[in-house]
């Protein structure tokens, strides 16, 4: 892709999550998913003032970390294998998919290796989608309560994966759940929890996710294209 295409796309996504905060919230910050696209593809966001971009796969964090470390700040955005964590515990900003305590414990326990503490979002199945990943939102609270005890977590806020779908008003209300969610918690002031962020909303529905109050969304194929 040419830059300036790619200097095209990246402002009309930031105009339009402008737009569709329409100042109720504050536009939410925007995630680059550079998922399957090559170094050289990604490079040239730093200089359109991205620096927060989003990969799926261990894999590739090991692979690519080297050549982005320096320009970006990494998030870990795909469902996470407790036996992978030892290999991006050093090289992500925010793993925004912690969906069970088993994963918790053993971030927990890298991290405390590692001397770090791990920022963490908790993901939340709105629709309950099992190959999605993610717990019911019942079970959130609950689930804070005990992982906020470990030491080497720093919980941050809920992530949630919304149904691939076009039925707009059927999204529109499971935006709107998690944002009701979100402040529900954030009311519960559960110590140990900062509840800051909520990330939700790709480049199919990034505009429903800003209306309703997403603090982060993550877009790809609206940054580069489809994938071939």
């Amino acid at each position: 892709m040419e830059f300036l295409e790619l200097k095209n796309r990246v402002e009309t996504v930031r105009q339009n999550l402008a737009s569709a905060s329409d100042g109720k919230y504050p536009a939410p910050k925007l995630i680059a998913v550079t998922k399957t696209h090559p170094v050289e593809t990604i490079l040239p966001l730093s200089k359109l003032d991205i620096v927060d971009i989003g990969e799926n796969r261990t894999q590739e964090i090991v692979e690519k970390r080297n050549f982005l470390r320096e320009n970006f700040q990494i998030h870990l955005i795909g469902r996470l294998q407790s036996n992978k964590v030892k290999y991006i515990i050093d090289d992500v900003c925010l793993i925004h998919s912690l969906d069970r305590f088993s994963l918790a414990e053993e971030i927990n326990r890298q991290a405390q290796k590692h001397n770090r503490v791990m920022p963490v979002l908790v993901q939340v199945s709105p629709a309950g989608e099992e190959q999605k990943g993610g717990m019911p939102p019942e079970e959130v609270l609950p689930f804070l309560r005990e992982a906020s005890k470990l030491p080497g977590l720093h919980i941050r806020g809920l992530m949630a994966v919304m149904p691939n779908i076009q039925e707009e008003t059927y999204l529109s209300g499971l935006f709107a759940d998690m944002r009701t969610l979100f402040e529900r918690l954030r009311d519960e002031a559960v110590q140990g929890v900062d509840m800051e962020e909520l990330s939700m909303g790709m480049s199919g529905d990034y505009l429903l996710a800003a209306r309703h109050g997403a603090t982060m969304v993550r877009v790809g194929s609206a940054l580069f294209g489809p994938r071939a």
